[in-house]
């Protein structure tokens, strides 16, 4: 199938590309885009591939959440809000499907998707949790995940929810990858590009929001090259000003 990405992917750009559909639990040697929230198509991108409807879908089952990974986070959150079921309050405004989510770890504050996970199905075969490799907004996932299950404790946190939605009012509108950089440890990536100078910084369509530096926006007409400039453009001046290296949340194809 094709794909044009200045339409589907978050930030709004790339050309048209052929993306493999992929229907069956099977071995895949190119990249998952899933919903193209974090991802910088080049012009001249690797084979990709994106899950069918097949592995949307929620199913509870004796106390164990099954989720496909095409499932939208969008569609956990009111699942497991309708259902009175705990552990995915934090989930409502991160945008993408849940095969991206876990590649991530994603998650805000101290909240993440690896936290209640039991073990994922993958064309390499089922992974328990443990063996995942989760960190701060990583994981050591090899293979194309098509299910995940996860452990059910306690009830829907409605304060929590209206806490953290709070928490992430400030985002900016607009085409972005969401985060463009992962926090440093003890600092803020948007606190560290704002104090570079980059804060509001464009190059040709696309630029540093006024409102969060860590939000890489495309304000119409944005190429691969405006936004991968900017990019190493905040990489560099951030480490010549605090020798901090920031890791790009980013994926760059």
């Amino acid at each position: 199938m094709k794909i044009d990405f200045s339409k589907y992917s978050s930030v709004k750009i790339g050309g048209i590309f052929e993306v493999e559909l992929i229907d069956e639990t099977i071995e895949f040697d190119g990249v998952m885009i899933g919903g193209a929230n974090n991802i910088l198509i080049s012009p001249n991108p690797p084979k990709m591939g994106i899950l069918g409807s097949k592995f949307d879908y929620i199913k509870l089952e004796n106390g164990v959440l099954k989720i496909g990974a095409k499932t939208s986070s969008a569609k956990i959150y009111k699942f497991t809000k309708d259902n009175n079921l705990g552990g995915f309050e934090f989930i409502k405004k991160i945008p993408g499907t849940l095969g991206g989510l876990i590649t991530m770890n994603a998650g805000v504050k101290e909240y993440e998707i690896g936290a209640r996970l039991k073990s994922i199905s993958t064309s390499k075969g089922i992974k328990h949790r443990n063996e995942c490799g989760f960190g701060y907004r990583r994981s050591n996932i090899d293979g194309v995940i098509f299910e995940a299950s996860f452990d059910i404790k306690g009830e829907f946190d409605n304060e929590l929810s209206n806490y953290l939605n709070q928490k992430r009012s400030n985002q900016p509108k607009g085409a972005s990858f969401g985060s463009c950089f992962a926090n440093p440890s003890g600092d803020h990536a948007g606190r560290l590009i704002e104090a570079a100078g980059l804060k509001g910084f464009r190059i040709g369509g696309c630029g540093f929001s006024e409102i969060h530096a860590n939000f890489l926006i495309n304000y119409g007409g944005g190429s691969f090259e405006d936004a991968l400039n900017l990019i190493n453009l905040a990489k560099e001046r951030v480490y010549e000003l605090f020798g901090i290296r920031l890791r790009c949340e980013v994926v760059i194809l």
